[in-house]
């Protein structure tokens, strides 16, 4: 592991301590563990920015809606 300085003003550091009591973890474990989501939700994000775009440019296609209209219907009465 590397050591860094990062500077946080007073209220998010107290905020941060304070969850890194309630989580029973110290400040470094809090700040990587919060790094990671962020880091995990801006990749999903991307991902699916990607998807959203590759959709938008290429339409789903009528007859491709029609089979999966029926996968998605509810069971026969």
């Amino acid at each position: 592991m590397e050591t860094i300085q990062i500077v946080l003003d007073k209220k998010l550091l107290q905020a941060t301590d304070q969850a890194a009591r309630k989580s029973k973890q110290n400040r470094s474990a809090l700040v990587r563990e919060a790094l990671r989501e962020y880091l995990r939700r801006s990749e999903l994000r991307a991902k699916e920015d990607r998807d959203r775009e590759g959709y938008s440019r290429l339409p789903e296609d009528a007859a491709d809606l029609t089979v999966w209209d029926a996968e998605a219907a509810w069971p026969p009465e």
